[in-house]
């Protein structure tokens, strides 16, 4: 091996040796929040209550009297109380959490769907998606 050959190794395995290491990637996949809110329980419970209800229901319940809600509320815990013995278990609750952002996702798709679906025949043709995501003249 010559000098140079020697002296290019060298200075390759300290530059290596010297290098920023890469950033580590997160390989696990994190669910996406329950709510676009702060999750502070300190200053509010608004992140519960999207969690809880759903962002649009949550909107509904702020405009209602304490009255009204505590009634709203009553008869969503029934319907949350599936084996009907008067209490709510954590499974429970979370299974209704899941269906209440299940219930969003869903009508959010639709709404995406009429919002793409240009000429309402239920089909989505690549014409219509560019207008109606790029703002493209039909």
């Amino acid at each position: 091996m010559s000098i140079a050959q020697l002296l290019l190794c060298l200075s390759l395995s300290m530059v290596c040796a010297w290098s920023k290491p890469t950033e580590k990637k997160e390989r696990v996949h994190h669910e996406a929040p329950l709510s676009a809110k702060a999750h502070d329980d300190a200053q509010s419970f608004d992140y519960d209550h999207d969690a809880f209800l759903g962002a649009d229901e949550a909107k509904t319940f702020d405009q209602l009297t304490p009255e009204e809600s505590k009634e709203r509320l009553g008869k969503i815990v029934s319907k949350i109380d599936e084996d009907k013995d008067g209490f709510v278990t954590v499974d429970e609750l979370k299974d209704w959490i899941k269906f209440a952002q299940k219930r969003w996702i869903f009508e959010d798709v639709e709404r995406q769907w009429k919002g793409h679906d240009l000429n309402e025949d239920g089909l989505i043709s690549w014409e219509e998606y560019k207008n109606a995501t790029y703002g493209y003249i039909l």
